[in-house]
């Protein structure tokens, strides 16, 4: 199970990173993907106990959650 939320971490922010290279009227929703990604990756630092992994993404979560206000809401 550790293993398909990796996955769907790295998928989801390859998929918030080409929103927002984009550059187009919807790259605002890269941020929802990346907060998924950032969400998935949290889950597997505290599952793993990998301190470093879990700041930065407990960081990156605040962050996404910064440019969803900013952009679509």
């Amino acid at each position: 199970m550790l293993q398909s939320i990796k996955w769907v971490g790295t998928a989801a922010g390859i998929i918030g990173a080409a929103f927002l290279a984009l550059n187009v009227q919807e790259s605002g929703w890269g941020f929802t993907f990346f907060l998924v990604s950032s969400l998935a990756w949290f889950w597997v630092g505290i599952r793993t106990r990998d301190h470093a992994l879990t700041s930065l993404q407990g960081v990156f979560v605040g962050i996404d959650v910064l440019g969803i206000v900013r952009w679509l809401l």
